[in-house]
């Protein structure tokens, strides 16, 4: 271990003494003094200049990379910025302007009603809290007459039909009507089309069926809200050409055949 350092030691001075006769031969020491004795550098901060630190940087770093002052520049990581506060140039089309002020100003909102359609109006269908739910015992009766109903249609003609209870989401807030998945695959186009629903009295209303989704949107929520759907209303749509149904309705809590209203 001994041996080692007194190795290193020899190593060591020998390195100076060629570092500082490489000093005396650029005249390093002179020069130094002379520079420290200068009228100049008295009228000055005895701190060194950013531009002296690095041009002494550059040149020891090239020619004596391990000299102790080349590895103390090395250690400088920063240098002070000196901050000061200068006026914004403008252009000269708002020189003469008043500087604009920014703040918080308050609009008032305009709020536009919403028209009127299907002799009610819109939040009426999005208002859940007034939701009525059927029992499921209507929702079953309805659902039966239903049945009878495409049953007479499937012994009077050969147009496919299939039966729709409707739910909550049919009637109020997004009013989609999802169908069959079967039904549309095998009987509807595959491409998203206008579809056409008939009611019993002949009146026709345009609806959008996409295909991806296998129900109707746009136009659909027309039909429901003037035939007034309802929660466990029970629908009987039958296919009488590739892209119009005839509707039939049957009102959920509705009267038996028979029975006075």
């Amino acid at each position: 271990m001994t041996a080692k350092a007194s190795e290193y030691e020899e190593i060591r001075r020998k390195r100076l003494e060629e570092n500082k006769k490489r000093m005396e031969a650029l005249n390093l020491p002179n020069l130094s003094q002379a520079l420290h004795t200068s009228p100049l550098s008295k009228s000055k901060s005895h701190s060194p200049s950013p531009v002296s630190l690095l041009f002494s940087f550059l040149f020891f770093n090239h020619h004596f990379p391990h000299s102790p002052l080349c590895l103390q520049l090395k250690r400088v990581k920063s240098r002070t910025i000196e901050k000061q506060v200068v006026v914004v140039r403008r252009s000269s089309r708002v020189a003469n302007m008043p500087a604009p002020v920014y703040k918080e100003v308050v609009i008032d909102r305009v709020v536009t009603p919403r028209s009127r359609r299907y002799g009610g109006s819109y939040d009426r269908y999005r208002d859940y809290s007034k939701r009525v739910y059927a029992s499921d015992e209507a929702r079953q009766e309805a659902l039966d007459k239903a049945d009878k109903i495409q049953s007479d249609l499937q012994s009077k003609s050969h147009h496919p039909s299939f039966v729709k209870t409707m739910l909550q989401s049919h009637v109020t807030g997004g009013f989609w009507l999802g169908l069959s998945v079967q039904f549309c695959k095998t009987h509807l186009p595959n491409r998203d089309e206008r579809i056409t629903l008939i009611d019993e009295d002949g009146d026709e209303y345009e609806t959008l069926y996409l295909a991806r989704k296998t129900g109707l949107s746009a136009g659909w929520r027309g039909f429901s809200i003037a035939h007034n759907l309802v929660d466990g209303d029970a629908l009987v749509f039958e296919l009488i050409s590739r892209t119009t149904f005839k509707v039939y309705i049957v009102r959920v809590n509705s009267p038996a055949e028979g029975e006075e209203q």
